[in-house]
Formats: C-alpha cells, sequence, structure tokens
C-alpha cells in the first residue's frame, strides 16, 4: 500500500517524513528510569515517520546517556530530546551535593497540609525513599553536554528559553525546539534563536500555559514570523492536524493522543483513565510539580484546590508530594498519582500502537485536503 504524502518545512527542517512530532513527556511516579516518552515510544514514533522526542526532564546526564543509547539502538532515524530549564526551581552549582534532607527546606505549614490531606483520604503514613545525599546535582547544561555529545539531532526544552545552549547545539549540527504559552515567551525563544517554536494552549495535558489554543496560534505565527511553529494543545486527530496546518504552523507536537499507546512507559491503570475521560475530566493544578500541569483530576487535586495552599517552586513541590504519592502507591490508590492528559482525552477509546495512531492521523489529514474540505466548502478569489 503506497503511504500517503504530507509534506511540510518542518519536515524539511528536521528530515522526517511526517509533520508530527511526539510531544516529550517526562517521568512519573512508578515510570522506573523513563518517561512516558520513554525509548520504545520514541523510536515507534520515529520509525513511522514522524519525530520522536525523549523525556528527559530530571534525569542525570549518566540515566540520560543510557536512555540515548537505547533509542539508537531501536531507530536510525531523527529524535530528539525534552528537557525542562525553568525560572522558578531553586539551583545549586553543578557538582554540589545535596543537604542532609532535601525536605528540610519544606515549610511547617505547607506539610501540616499534606499530612491533613492524606489523613482525610485515609492514605497510609509512610515516607518515601530519601535521596541518596552523596548523589550529585546537575544542571541543564550538563543534559545539553550529553545531548550534543551524543549528536542528537533535536534539542527541545519544554519550560524555560534555550538561548543559552543554541550555538552549542548548532555546532553540533543539531536543531533547537522550544515550547512556549503565551507570545511573550514565543518572541523571547525567537530572538533566542531556537529553530522552531511550539505553541502550546490551555488545552494541553501536563505543563501548560493560559491561552487557547486557536487563539494563541495565530498570533505566535504574526510575533515570530518568518521563524517555523508548530502547534500544540488539544491535537488529537487528523482534523486537528490539518487544522493547524492550514493556520500557518508546518506541523504539530503530540502527547495525551500517544499516551495511550502499547509503547507509552505508563501503567495500564493510568492509560485506562485517559480512555474513559471525556472533555470535562482534566484540571489544572500546581500539586504535583508547583508549575500549571492539566491532569486527569482526583481527590487529591480537589483536596490541595481547595485548601488554598500556594505551591511551592519547581522541585520543592515535587519534594513536598513525596511521601502522599508513595502512600498513595501503597495504598493502592492509583488513581490519585498524577496522570497528566489534556482535553483531547474524550477523543480516545483504544490502546493501540503508537505508530498505527500515526499513520491514521496523517490519513485522515490528507483526506481533509483531498476529500472533506473541497466536497463541503466553495472558494472563489473576488474580483
Amino acid at each position: 500500500m503506497t503511504r500517503p504524502i504530507l509534506h511540510t518545512d518542518m519536515c524539511d527542517l528536521l528530515d522526517i517524513e511526517y509533520p508530527i512530532a511526539l510531544a516529550g513527556m517526562g517521568p512519573t511516579t512508578g515510570g522506573g528510569q523513563a518517561g512516558i516518552a520513554g525509548p520504545e515510544l520514541v523510536a515507534a514514533i520515529s520509525n513511522a515517520g514522524g519525530l520522536g522526542v525523549l523525556g528527559a526532564a530530571g534525569f542525570p546526564p549518566d540515566r540520560l546517556e543510557a536512555q540515548i543509547r537505547r533509542i539508537q539502538d531501536l531507530t536510525d532515524r531523527p529524535f530528539g530530546v525534552d528537557i525542562l530549564v525553568p525560572s522558578n526551581v531553586a539551583r545549586r552549582p553543578s557538582g554540589r551535593e545535596r543537604p542532609k534532607d532535601p525536605r528540610d527546606l519544606l515549610p511547617e505549614d505547607h506539610k501540616e497540609v499534606i499530612g491533613g490531606i492524606r489523613a482525610n483520604l485515609d492514605l497510609p503514613d509512610v515516607q518515601a525513599p530519601r535521596a541518596d545525599v552523596r548523589t550529585p546535582r546537575f544542571t541543564p547544561q550538563d543534559q545539553v553536554d550529553t545531548i550534543t555529545g551524543m549528536q542528537v539531532p533535536v534539542l527541545a526544552t519544554g519550560l524555560g528559553n534555550p538561548a543559552p545552549f543554541v550555538d552549542q547545539v548548532h555546532e553540533a549540527n543539531g536543531k533547537v525546539i522550544s515550547l512556549v504559552g503565551n507570545v511573550k515567551n514565543a518572541r523571547r525563544v525567537n530572538e533566542g534563536n531556537a529553530d522552531i517554536v511550539v505553541a502550546q494552549g490551555h488545552e494541553a495535558g501536563g505543563h501548560t500555559g493560559r491561552i487557547g489554543t486557536m487563539a494563541l496560534l495565530p498570533q505566535v505565527l504574526d510575533a515570530v514570523a518568518p521563524k517555523p511553529v508548530i502547534a500544540a494543545g488539544g491535537i488529537g486527530d487528523g482534523r486537528g492536524l490539518a487544522a493547524a496546518l492550514a493556520m500557518g504552523c508546518v506541523g504539530v507536537w503530540c502527547g495525551t493522543v500517544f499516551i495511550p499507546t502499547q509503547e507509552a512507559n505508563l501503567d495500564e491503570f493510568r492509560k485506562r483513565r485517559i480512555l474513559a475521560a471525556n472533555d470535562e475530566d482534566t484540571r489544572v493544578t500546581r500539586l504535583y510539580s508547583g508549575k500549571t500541569m492539566r491532569n486527569i483530576t482526583n481527590e487529591l487535586i480537589e483536596a490541595w484546590e481547595d485548601s488554598g495552599t500556594q505551591a511551592l517552586p519547581m522541585g520543592l513541590q515535587g519534594l513536598l508530594i513525596a511521601d502522599i504519592a508513595e502512600a498513595a502507591k501503597q495504598g493502592e490508590r492509583e488513581d490519585l498519582l498524577m496522570n497528566a492528559a489534556g482535553q483531547i482525552s474524550g477523543l480516545l477509546n483504544e490502546l493501540r500502537p503508537a505508530a498505527e495512531v500515526l499513520e491514521e492521523m496523517v490519513r485522515e489529514a490528507v483526506e481533509v485536503f483531498t476529500s472533506r474540505l473541497p466536497a463541503n466548502i466553495k472558494v472563489a478569489v473576488g474580483a
């Protein structure tokens, strides 16, 4: 069977067949050493003609190197690595050891709130494993050094401005993709010479902004023109892909649609929760990371939001909830664990291979352009 053709500037820039990128979804509780977008899912997307992107948030250089090598064993196609460079995370120089127990930095009133929520949810009073105090800290620069040293074709930054790393990536013959949620940050990453801007709307799962995709895209396109823009947020089929291309984007960045796939590194329980969700079953919260993040809602999120407690900066917030996340695991309350997903969840109803999902998106987008639009819309240029 002849493969459909759907080719844009994104394909030329990244040397891929189809203008679809896998969102670099990072680690979640119970996911082991890989993110949701682990090596198997990355390779599946790249082998199907898209751009697989490894979710490497928080990966120390040695783990990052092992994950990249695994991808290179599974595919010879281009792929990327997604890291975070947030502005509100506590920073220490690379190589400096952690304090005796980083949780000593947590405010007592925040710990009391979490303790009360744990008791109200009837979860066991347990502690998560403590980090090895001998483990050195690392910085995004350490991650970028690993990425460029291993000749990874694409660096993506899911949070923050990649400007400090752009020259280094370009010197290694790589490309830089940067995600933004508003026009202000789009201008910043454009001025920092990122090769592609990903404009991600409020509908997206995981870390997300406040502006809807349909409103955000034309404003970002205008603000950074002629820089190529990829659309993200609420795109889960060929209709969404076609709409993004019609808007002027060069492709799409998709996460939620690839979570309930056979290759995604997430337990079946949470994949099934996404498949069972409707369009109103997600909620944006700072509970899990300190940043706004869209998740399948649950009792823990509701209790946290009802408490009115202000989230801590990224890094500390994760430490704050570590014990209650461990309690949820031990108490067999997987429904309380982080389950990032977008509003497109209501469109999904079947666990499938990732390649099949991507190929169906392409076929449907081609059908929209070649059949559905010509059949339903009559256009002509006025005199």
